[in-house]
C-alpha cells in the first residue's frame, strides 16, 4: 500500500476540524502536545500516515516497543474522542473510538481508553484498556 500523503492546508486525518498544518503536523514536527487529547490525536494522524517514528517518539520510553510494524491491509477510517480526564498534574486519561477497515472486510471499531503521562513538558502515550 503507497504511504498516504497529506498536505498542511487539508483537513487533518484525526477528525478534529482544523487543517492538518494547525493541528498534527506540528507535533509530527516535534512542537509539544497542548494535552493528552491532542496526543492521542496526533497518534492516530500518524497510525493513518504510517508514521512510525513518531509513533515510537510519543510512546512512553518506559512502555515503547523496540519494533513497531504497522498492518498494511489497515485503512483507518476516522476517529471519535469521547472522554478525556486529568487523572494527576502530570496524567489524563483518554477515551476514544478509531473505526478501521482491514483488506476487504468490513468496518470495525477500536475502543480504548488510553493512559498517558507529561515529563519535562511533552506528553507521551503509555498503554491503554480496549473496551467493550
Amino acid at each position: 500500500m503507497k504511504p498516504l500523503v497529506v498536505t498542511s492546508e487539508k483537513p487533518c486525518l484525526c477528525d478534529s476540524g482544523a487543517r492538518y498544518g494547525q493541528c498534527c503536523q506540528p507535533l509530527h514536527q516535534g512542537q509539544p502536545a497542548a494535552d493528552a487529547a491532542a496526543l492521542m490525536r496526533s497518534r492516530y494522524c500518524a497510525f493513518v500516515l504510517g508514521d512510525v517514528d513518531y509513533l515510537r517518539s510519543s510512546w512512553h520510553p518506559s512502555q515503547r516497543p523496540d519494533d513497531l510494524a504497522l498492518d498494511a491491509d489497515i485503512r483507518w477510517l476516522g476517529l471519535k474522542v469521547k472522554s478525556q480526564r486529568s487523572t494527576g498534574d502530570d496524567t489524563a486519561e483518554v477515551e476514544f473510538i478509531a473505526r478501521f477497515r482491514k483488506g476487504g472486510g468490513s468496518a470495525q471499531r477500536q475502543h480504548e481508553r488510553s493512559r498517558f503521562v507529561r515529563e519535562n513538558g511533552h506528553w507521551f502515550y503509555l498503554d491503554g484498556d480496549l473496551q467493550r
